[in-house]
């Protein structure tokens, strides 16, 4: 047998076997574009808006820290009894407004205007007794100088005038203290605002302290926000917070206004305060008691950023549906700062380029691949930021 023959019969065998890999995968790649095929069938795509999209691109973060809390009148005040009594004309309710001096209310004044009644004439019969001293001690030092009486009779002469005038002081004094107990009776308001809170009604006898309205001024609030020790060092007066507040999607501009130079005992927090305008005929009105929650901005920096909604975490590794060349592609990115800009929150991210178009969170997931087209009204605008974002 020829030596030639096995050889010949081992190059025939790879041959045939070369053959049946390359039917093989040629069958495997018509299978795979079948597939696609009909998944492109089944899948044609999805229909955009403008608004569905938002462009990658470089942004000034506002970068601070979290602050909350509760909203609270910078000027408020409780009414309070200063006498005891019986209330009369207590007509104001919770919401009504009130003037700074006008009359809230007034406490039965029946027995105190008895009691100033009775230290005027108490007065009146001690001048009339400072009087008498008065005339006499002139007699007596008449007579002295004469030498008619002792020195030892002027001088008590001189002592009963003494008494005399200082009993008619201190009916003087019982007089204006009176007076003032009658003029407490008035219940005034001491400055511009709603009434909070009605605290006492009317015909209801009250004792001294007792609290009958609260007032406050809602033309200016304040947020009082706990901060770490750490995060209080880069907080400054006049630094600019975005606060949301509680049954509101808008936000509210405000600043710190105060600093507290102690920090709380056992937590070592430190208070600060944020003063927020609230102008008559807002579009938010705000009230106190309501809950806030923002950000400080403490600095300012500029980073290639995407809403931090449109950053999609069902991976093991955080990614954004991009669009490029007409279709949705799953970018993984690297996240880095936090910020806002105005009402929005973003993130820096990387691995992203410059323009890049993003789907929003509103879209919801789309398998890659998935075509996409925009609305007719939005497709000009649109055809020039996908011609940005194209590699």
């Amino acid at each position: 047998m020829k030596r030639w023959i096995p050889w010949a019969v081992a190059l025939l065998a790879l041959v045939l076997m070369a053959g049946g890999v390359l039917r093989t995968l040629s069958a495997r790649k018509a299978q795979q574009q079948a597939l696609a095929a009909a998944s492109t069938a089944r899948n044609p795509g999805v229909e955009l808006a403008a608004t569905d999209v938002v462009k990658a691109e470089t942004r000034a973060l506002a970068q601070g820290l979290a602050v909350s809390g509760s909203l609270k009148a910078v000027n408020s005040a409780m009414v309070k009894a200063r006498v005891a009594g019986e209330l009369q004309g207590l007509a104001v309710r919770e919401g009504d407004f009130v003037k700074a001096g006008q009359v809230i209310t007034r406490i039965d004044a029946s027995e105190l205007q008895s009691r100033v009644q009775q230290a005027r004439q108490q007065a009146e019969s001690a001048k009339a007794q400072a009087d008498v001293a008065q005339r006499q001690f002139d007699n007596n030092k008449a007579l002295v100088d004469q030498g008619f009486i002792s020195r030892t009779a002027l001088d008590t002469s001189l002592a009963n005038l003494n008494a005399a005038q200082a009993t008619y002081r201190a009916a003087q004094a019982a007089t204006a203290i009176a007076a003032k107990s009658l003029d407490d009776t008035v219940l005034k308001s001491p400055i511009d605002g709603q009434v909070a809170q009605r605290l006492a009604q009317p015909g209801e006898r009250v004792g001294i302290d007792a609290r009958i309205i609260e007032v406050v001024d809602l033309r200016q609030l304040e947020l009082e926000a706990s901060l770490g020790a750490q995060e209080s060092m880069d907080v400054r007066v006049g630094q600019g917070a975005d606060l949301q507040i509680e049954g509101s999607a808008n936000t509210v501009k405000a600043r710190v206004a105060r600093i507290n130079p102690s920090a709380q005992a056992g937590s070592r927090s430190v208070l600060v305060y944020l003063s927020l305008d609230n102008p008559a005929g807002s579009a938010l009105p705000l009230r106190q008691g309501l809950f806030a929650q923002g950000t400080l901005g403490t600095a300012q920096a500029a980073l290639l950023a995407v809403p931090v909604s449109s950053v999609r975490t069902d991976k093991p590794a955080p990614y954004v549906q991009a669009i490029e060349n007409g279709r949705v592609v799953h970018r993984t990115v690297t996240l880095g700062a936090r910020g806002h800009a105005g009402s929005e929150a973003l993130v820096a991210v990387t691995g992203l380029a410059e323009g890049t178009l993003v789907l929003r969170d509103q879209v919801g997931a789309l398998l890659e691949g998935t075509p996409v087209r925009f609305t007719a009204m939005d497709a000009a605008p649109t055809r020039a930021a996908a011609a940005a974002s194209a590699p």
